[in-house]
Protein backbone atom coordinates (compact mmCIF):
# COMPACT_ATOMS: atom_id res chain seq x y z
CA UNK A 1 0.00 0.00 0.00
CA UNK A 2 1.18 3.71 -0.63
CA UNK A 3 1.88 6.30 1.68
CA UNK A 4 -1.32 8.08 0.18
CA UNK A 5 -3.42 5.19 1.22
CA UNK A 6 -2.04 5.18 4.25
CA UNK A 7 -3.02 7.95 5.01
CA UNK A 8 -6.15 7.93 3.66
CA UNK A 9 -6.81 5.08 5.40
CA UNK A 10 -5.87 6.26 9.00
CA UNK A 11 -7.77 10.17 8.44
CA UNK A 12 -10.84 7.86 7.64
CA UNK A 13 -10.65 6.00 11.02
CA UNK A 14 -9.83 9.51 12.33
CA UNK A 15 -13.21 10.93 11.19
CA UNK A 16 -14.87 8.02 12.35
CA UNK A 17 -13.90 8.07 15.87
CA UNK A 18 -14.66 12.49 16.15
CA UNK A 19 -18.01 11.42 14.65
CA UNK A 20 -19.13 8.43 17.48
CA UNK A 21 -16.91 9.51 20.38
CA UNK A 22 -17.12 13.69 19.76
CA UNK A 23 -20.05 14.70 17.34
CA UNK A 24 -22.52 11.78 18.26
CA UNK A 25 -22.46 12.27 22.01
CA UNK A 26 -22.74 16.02 21.85
CA UNK A 27 -25.73 16.16 19.21
CA UNK A 28 -28.05 13.05 20.31
CA UNK A 29 -30.05 12.84 23.37
CA UNK A 30 -29.68 9.62 25.34
CA UNK A 31 -32.33 8.08 24.07
CA UNK A 32 -31.01 8.08 20.86
CA UNK A 33 -27.61 7.84 21.62
CA UNK A 34 -28.29 4.39 23.17
CA UNK A 35 -30.14 3.76 19.58
CA UNK A 36 -27.02 4.86 17.74
CA UNK A 37 -25.27 1.69 19.94
CA UNK A 38 -27.48 -0.95 18.94
CA UNK A 39 -26.95 0.28 14.97
CA UNK A 40 -23.58 -0.21 16.07
CA UNK A 41 -23.52 -3.58 17.31
CA UNK A 42 -25.70 -4.45 14.31
CA UNK A 43 -23.18 -2.70 12.36
CA UNK A 44 -20.53 -5.09 14.12
CA UNK A 45 -22.73 -8.21 12.30
CA UNK A 46 -22.61 -7.09 9.61
CA UNK A 47 -18.57 -6.80 9.07
CA UNK A 48 -18.31 -10.53 9.78
CA UNK A 49 -21.06 -10.88 7.20
CA UNK A 50 -19.07 -8.82 4.80
CA UNK A 51 -16.34 -11.00 5.19
CA UNK A 52 -18.10 -13.84 4.84
CA UNK A 53 -20.31 -13.51 2.32
CA UNK A 54 -19.12 -10.82 0.44
CA UNK A 55 -15.30 -11.64 0.09
CA UNK A 56 -15.71 -15.41 0.72
CA UNK A 57 -19.18 -15.72 -1.47
CA UNK A 58 -20.71 -17.71 1.76
CA UNK A 59 -24.23 -17.03 2.27
CA UNK A 60 -24.60 -16.79 6.13
CA UNK A 61 -28.08 -16.57 6.59
CA UNK A 62 -28.15 -17.77 10.45
CA UNK A 63 -25.77 -15.16 12.09
CA UNK A 64 -28.48 -14.50 14.82
CA UNK A 65 -27.25 -17.67 16.45
CA UNK A 66 -24.05 -16.38 17.17
CA UNK A 67 -25.61 -12.76 18.00
CA UNK A 68 -28.46 -14.45 20.19
CA UNK A 69 -25.47 -16.91 22.03
CA UNK A 70 -23.76 -13.78 22.70
CA UNK A 71 -26.61 -11.77 24.19
CA UNK A 72 -28.08 -14.99 26.20
CA UNK A 73 -24.27 -15.51 27.69
CA UNK A 74 -23.98 -11.63 28.82
CA UNK A 75 -27.57 -11.65 30.04
CA UNK A 76 -27.20 -14.89 32.20
CA UNK A 77 -23.97 -13.43 34.03
CA UNK A 78 -25.71 -10.09 34.24
CA UNK A 79 -28.53 -11.55 36.02
CA UNK A 80 -26.63 -13.31 38.09
CA UNK A 81 -24.86 -10.57 38.93
CA UNK A 82 -28.31 -8.56 39.58
CA UNK A 83 -29.14 -11.45 42.25
CA UNK A 84 -26.27 -11.47 44.26
CA UNK A 85 -26.73 -7.80 44.92
CA UNK A 86 -29.98 -7.47 45.74
CA UNK A 87 -28.83 -10.89 48.24
CA UNK A 88 -30.83 -13.11 46.32
CA UNK A 89 -29.94 -16.81 45.39
CA UNK A 90 -31.54 -16.98 41.77
CA UNK A 91 -32.72 -14.27 39.10
CA UNK A 92 -36.05 -12.51 39.70
CA UNK A 93 -37.75 -14.27 37.07
CA UNK A 94 -37.24 -17.41 38.24
CA UNK A 95 -37.81 -16.37 41.98
CA UNK A 96 -41.49 -15.43 40.15
CA UNK A 97 -41.30 -19.56 38.90
CA UNK A 98 -41.09 -20.91 42.01
CA UNK A 99 -37.41 -21.44 40.87
CA UNK A 100 -34.81 -21.45 44.33
CA UNK A 101 -31.96 -23.08 42.98
CA UNK A 102 -29.67 -21.78 40.17
CA UNK A 103 -29.48 -24.36 37.50
CA UNK A 104 -26.29 -26.13 37.08
CA UNK A 105 -25.35 -24.70 33.55
CA UNK A 106 -26.18 -20.72 35.11
CA UNK A 107 -23.78 -21.32 37.64
CA UNK A 108 -20.17 -20.41 35.98
CA UNK A 109 -21.86 -17.90 34.85
CA UNK A 110 -21.41 -15.61 37.84
CA UNK A 111 -17.88 -15.63 37.01
CA UNK A 112 -17.41 -12.67 34.66
CA UNK A 113 -14.25 -13.98 33.67
CA UNK A 114 -15.86 -17.36 32.73
CA UNK A 115 -19.16 -15.44 30.97
CA UNK A 116 -16.25 -12.93 28.62
CA UNK A 117 -14.39 -16.12 27.50
CA UNK A 118 -17.58 -17.67 27.11
CA UNK A 119 -18.73 -15.14 25.08
CA UNK A 120 -15.60 -15.51 22.77
CA UNK A 121 -15.25 -19.41 22.95
CA UNK A 122 -18.51 -20.74 22.58
CA UNK A 123 -20.02 -19.54 19.34
CA UNK A 124 -16.64 -19.34 17.72
CA UNK A 125 -15.90 -23.33 18.52
CA UNK A 126 -19.26 -24.12 17.03
CA UNK A 127 -19.11 -22.17 13.94
CA UNK A 128 -15.62 -23.68 13.25
CA UNK A 129 -17.12 -27.52 13.96
CA UNK A 130 -19.76 -26.67 11.80
CA UNK A 131 -17.38 -25.21 9.15
CA UNK A 132 -15.55 -27.96 9.09
CA UNK A 133 -18.63 -30.33 8.63
CA UNK A 134 -19.65 -28.70 5.93
CA UNK A 135 -17.12 -27.13 3.92
CA UNK A 136 -14.98 -30.18 3.97
CA UNK A 137 -17.79 -31.95 2.33
CA UNK A 138 -18.21 -29.12 -0.06
CA UNK A 139 -21.40 -28.00 0.78
CA UNK A 140 -21.96 -24.48 -0.69
CA UNK A 141 -23.74 -22.07 -1.99
CA UNK A 142 -28.09 -22.32 -1.69
CA UNK A 143 -27.51 -25.40 0.54
CA UNK A 144 -25.11 -23.98 3.07
CA UNK A 145 -27.78 -21.07 3.27
CA UNK A 146 -30.38 -23.29 3.94
CA UNK A 147 -28.42 -25.09 7.03
CA UNK A 148 -27.48 -21.70 8.34
CA UNK A 149 -30.85 -20.84 8.16
CA UNK A 150 -32.46 -24.02 9.81
CA UNK A 151 -29.55 -23.67 12.85
CA UNK A 152 -31.45 -19.93 13.23
CA UNK A 153 -35.00 -21.18 13.39
CA UNK A 154 -34.35 -24.24 15.68
CA UNK A 155 -32.06 -22.47 18.22
CA UNK A 156 -35.15 -19.80 18.39
CA UNK A 157 -37.55 -22.66 18.90
CA UNK A 158 -35.17 -23.82 21.67
CA UNK A 159 -35.13 -20.74 23.26
CA UNK A 160 -38.87 -20.22 23.18
CA UNK A 161 -39.15 -23.81 25.71
CA UNK A 162 -36.37 -22.87 28.21
CA UNK A 163 -38.36 -21.19 30.69
CA UNK A 164 -34.69 -21.13 32.79
CA UNK A 165 -33.94 -19.09 30.08
CA UNK A 166 -36.75 -16.90 30.32
CA UNK A 167 -38.85 -18.40 27.26
CA UNK A 168 -40.34 -15.90 24.72
CA UNK A 169 -39.88 -13.01 26.70
CA UNK A 170 -36.32 -13.48 27.46
CA UNK A 171 -34.06 -12.39 29.82
CA UNK A 172 -34.92 -8.40 30.62
CA UNK A 173 -34.36 -5.83 33.03
CA UNK A 174 -31.12 -5.40 33.70
CA UNK A 175 -29.72 -3.14 36.15
CA UNK A 176 -25.74 -3.59 36.29
CA UNK A 177 -22.85 -4.34 33.72
CA UNK A 178 -19.97 -5.37 35.86
CA UNK A 179 -20.67 -3.58 38.42
CA UNK A 180 -21.81 -0.02 37.04
CA UNK A 181 -25.52 1.14 36.96
CA UNK A 182 -27.48 1.16 34.04
CA UNK A 183 -29.69 3.46 35.23
CA UNK A 184 -27.15 6.14 35.01
CA UNK A 185 -26.68 8.14 32.11
CA UNK A 186 -23.15 8.35 32.25
CA UNK A 187 -22.52 4.55 32.44
CA UNK A 188 -25.11 4.35 29.62
CA UNK A 189 -22.55 6.13 27.10
CA UNK A 190 -19.93 4.24 28.81
CA UNK A 191 -21.66 0.95 27.36
CA UNK A 192 -22.34 3.19 24.20
CA UNK A 193 -18.13 4.20 23.52
CA UNK A 194 -17.29 0.55 24.38
CA UNK A 195 -19.40 -0.84 21.20
CA UNK A 196 -18.17 2.30 19.25
CA UNK A 197 -14.58 1.19 19.99
CA UNK A 198 -15.61 -3.01 19.15
CA UNK A 199 -16.70 -1.58 15.77
CA UNK A 200 -13.50 0.46 15.19
CA UNK A 201 -11.45 -2.43 16.05
CA UNK A 202 -13.26 -4.84 13.71
CA UNK A 203 -13.27 -3.23 10.92
CA UNK A 204 -9.16 -2.36 11.35
CA UNK A 205 -8.69 -6.03 11.67
CA UNK A 206 -11.21 -6.97 8.69
CA UNK A 207 -9.36 -4.20 6.72
CA UNK A 208 -6.25 -6.00 7.46
CA UNK A 209 -7.15 -9.35 6.54
CA UNK A 210 -8.76 -7.87 3.23
CA UNK A 211 -5.05 -6.18 2.20
CA UNK A 212 -3.65 -9.84 3.23
CA UNK A 213 -2.36 -13.10 1.33
CA UNK A 214 -5.51 -14.66 2.98
CA UNK A 215 -7.54 -11.88 2.07
CA UNK A 216 -6.69 -12.43 -1.55
CA UNK A 217 -6.86 -16.53 -0.81
CA UNK A 218 -10.63 -15.77 0.62
CA UNK A 219 -11.73 -14.02 -2.96
CA UNK A 220 -10.29 -16.59 -5.26
CA UNK A 221 -12.33 -19.11 -3.33
CA UNK A 222 -15.33 -16.92 -3.66
CA UNK A 223 -14.51 -16.83 -7.89
CA UNK A 224 -13.06 -19.91 -8.34
CA UNK A 225 -12.93 -22.77 -5.65
CA UNK A 226 -12.07 -25.63 -8.01
CA UNK A 227 -8.65 -23.20 -9.02
CA UNK A 228 -7.48 -23.04 -5.27
CA UNK A 229 -8.07 -26.82 -4.93
CA UNK A 230 -5.93 -27.23 -8.05
CA UNK A 231 -3.04 -24.89 -6.73
CA UNK A 232 -2.87 -26.98 -3.46
CA UNK A 233 -4.51 -24.89 -1.24
CA UNK A 234 -7.90 -26.69 0.69
CA UNK A 235 -10.60 -23.95 -0.13
CA UNK A 236 -12.73 -25.34 3.39
CA UNK A 237 -9.51 -24.43 5.69
CA UNK A 238 -9.87 -21.20 3.99
CA UNK A 239 -13.81 -20.50 4.66
CA UNK A 240 -13.75 -21.93 8.05
CA UNK A 241 -11.40 -19.07 9.37
CA UNK A 242 -13.68 -16.30 7.39
CA UNK A 243 -17.18 -18.31 9.03
CA UNK A 244 -15.85 -18.72 12.40
CA UNK A 245 -14.52 -14.62 12.64
CA UNK A 246 -18.15 -13.92 11.33
CA UNK A 247 -19.35 -15.42 14.26
CA UNK A 248 -17.32 -14.21 16.62
CA UNK A 249 -17.88 -10.65 15.42
CA UNK A 250 -21.66 -11.19 15.88
CA UNK A 251 -21.29 -13.30 19.59
CA UNK A 252 -19.30 -9.99 20.57
CA UNK A 253 -21.95 -7.78 19.19
CA UNK A 254 -24.94 -9.75 20.96
CA UNK A 255 -22.73 -9.41 24.06
CA UNK A 256 -23.02 -5.68 23.59
CA UNK A 257 -26.33 -5.46 22.45
CA UNK A 258 -27.86 -7.22 26.05
CA UNK A 259 -26.63 -3.63 28.33
CA UNK A 260 -27.80 -1.49 25.44
CA UNK A 261 -31.18 -2.39 24.86
CA UNK A 262 -31.72 -4.08 27.95
CA UNK A 263 -32.95 -7.14 26.92
CA UNK A 264 -32.12 -10.31 24.98
CA UNK A 265 -34.95 -12.55 23.94
CA UNK A 266 -35.88 -15.55 21.04
CA UNK A 267 -37.06 -12.66 18.61
CA UNK A 268 -32.90 -11.58 18.37
CA UNK A 269 -31.99 -15.19 17.35
CA UNK A 270 -34.44 -16.70 14.50
CA UNK A 271 -34.25 -16.20 10.69
CA UNK A 272 -35.82 -12.44 10.78
CA UNK A 273 -33.28 -10.77 12.59
CA UNK A 274 -30.56 -13.35 10.64
CA UNK A 275 -32.25 -11.61 7.25
CA UNK A 276 -32.33 -8.37 8.18
CA UNK A 277 -28.27 -8.57 9.30
CA UNK A 278 -27.97 -9.65 5.67
CA UNK A 279 -30.32 -7.27 3.93
CA UNK A 280 -28.03 -4.44 5.94
CA UNK A 281 -24.80 -5.40 3.79
CA UNK A 282 -26.47 -6.44 0.80
CA UNK A 283 -28.17 -2.82 0.86
CA UNK A 284 -24.66 -1.00 2.04
CA UNK A 285 -22.08 -3.10 -0.58
CA UNK A 286 -21.39 -6.58 0.71
CA UNK A 287 -17.64 -6.38 -0.91
CA UNK A 288 -16.34 -3.33 0.47
CA UNK A 289 -15.26 -2.59 3.93
CA UNK A 290 -17.25 0.56 4.91
CA UNK A 291 -20.58 -0.63 2.98
CA UNK A 292 -21.86 -3.47 5.42
CA UNK A 293 -21.21 -0.92 8.58
CA UNK A 294 -23.25 2.04 6.74
CA UNK A 295 -25.48 -0.05 5.00
CA UNK A 296 -26.49 -1.63 8.59
CA UNK A 297 -26.82 1.29 10.60
CA UNK A 298 -28.59 3.11 7.54
CA UNK A 299 -31.14 0.36 7.63
CA UNK A 300 -31.76 0.05 11.23
CA UNK A 301 -31.86 3.86 11.82
CA UNK A 302 -34.58 4.25 8.39
CA UNK A 303 -36.17 1.60 10.09
CA UNK A 304 -36.64 3.22 13.42
CA UNK A 305 -37.86 6.91 11.52
CA UNK A 306 -39.96 5.14 9.38
CA UNK A 307 -41.75 3.05 11.93
CA UNK A 308 -42.49 5.73 14.25
CA UNK A 309 -44.58 7.67 11.39
CA UNK A 310 -45.41 4.47 9.42
CA UNK A 311 -45.62 1.42 11.77
CA UNK A 312 -46.84 -1.36 9.25
CA UNK A 313 -45.21 0.40 6.19
CA UNK A 314 -41.66 -0.12 6.54
CA UNK A 315 -41.39 -4.27 5.61
CA UNK A 316 -42.74 -3.00 2.62
CA UNK A 317 -39.81 -0.27 1.96
CA UNK A 318 -37.50 -2.41 3.31
CA UNK A 319 -38.17 -5.37 0.28
CA UNK A 320 -38.75 -2.45 -1.63
CA UNK A 321 -35.36 -1.29 -1.29
CA UNK A 322 -34.13 -4.60 -1.19
CA UNK A 323 -35.45 -5.69 -4.58
CA UNK A 324 -33.99 -2.34 -6.01
CA UNK A 325 -30.96 -2.51 -4.84
CA UNK A 326 -30.24 -6.15 -5.72
CA UNK A 327 -32.07 -5.74 -8.74
CA UNK A 328 -30.27 -2.53 -10.19
CA UNK A 329 -27.05 -1.79 -8.13
CA UNK A 330 -25.63 -5.72 -7.36
CA UNK A 331 -22.85 -4.24 -5.84
CA UNK A 332 -24.64 -1.86 -3.07
CA UNK A 333 -24.88 1.81 -2.53
CA UNK A 334 -21.59 1.94 -2.44
CA UNK A 335 -20.95 0.93 -5.87
CA UNK A 336 -22.77 3.62 -6.86
CA UNK A 337 -19.66 6.02 -7.31
CA UNK A 338 -18.05 3.29 -9.59
CA UNK A 339 -21.44 3.40 -11.67
CA UNK A 340 -21.35 7.52 -11.49
CA UNK A 341 -17.76 7.68 -12.77
CA UNK A 342 -18.22 4.96 -15.38
CA UNK A 343 -21.03 6.84 -16.39
CA UNK A 344 -19.75 10.25 -16.84
CA UNK A 345 -16.51 8.65 -18.51
CA UNK A 346 -18.89 7.10 -21.63
CA UNK A 347 -20.32 10.61 -21.72
CA UNK A 348 -17.41 12.71 -22.23
CA UNK A 349 -15.85 9.80 -24.83
CA UNK A 350 -19.13 10.49 -26.88
CA UNK A 351 -21.04 7.70 -28.14
CA UNK A 352 -19.06 6.70 -31.21
CA UNK A 353 -16.41 6.16 -28.80
CA UNK A 354 -18.20 3.84 -26.28
CA UNK A 355 -19.23 1.84 -29.92
CA UNK A 356 -15.72 1.62 -30.50
CA UNK A 357 -13.86 0.64 -27.67
CA UNK A 358 -14.08 -2.74 -26.01
CA UNK A 359 -15.52 -3.32 -22.62
CA UNK A 360 -12.68 -3.45 -20.35
CA UNK A 361 -12.22 -6.35 -17.52
CA UNK A 362 -13.34 -3.09 -14.76
CA UNK A 363 -16.20 -2.87 -16.74
CA UNK A 364 -17.73 -6.14 -16.48
CA UNK A 365 -16.57 -7.03 -13.25
CA UNK A 366 -18.43 -3.72 -11.99
CA UNK A 367 -21.46 -5.54 -13.79
CA UNK A 368 -21.12 -8.53 -11.46
CA UNK A 369 -22.28 -8.77 -7.75
CA UNK A 370 -19.56 -7.52 -5.14
CA UNK A 371 -17.05 -6.55 -7.90
CA UNK A 372 -16.53 -3.27 -6.49
CA UNK A 373 -13.72 -4.60 -3.82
Amino acid sequence: MTILGRWQTWAGFAIAAIVLFGVAPALLSDFRLSLLGKFLCFAIVAVGIGLAWGRGGMLVLGQGVFFGLGGYMMGMHLKIADAQIRGHDVPDFMQIAGVRQLPGYWEPFASPAFALLAILVVPTGIAALLGFGVFKRRVKGAYFAILSQALAAALAILLVGQTSLGGSNGLTNFRTFFGFNLNDPANKRMVYFLAAATLLIVVALVRQLMYSRYGELLVAVRDGEERVRFLGYDPANIKVVAYTLAALFASIAGALFVPIVGFIAPSQVGIVPSIAFLIGVAIGGRTTLLGPVLGAIGVAWAQTLFSERFPSGWIYAQGLLFIVVVGFFPAGLAGLGVLLSRWRRNRASGPSAEQSQPQTASDTDTEKVGATS
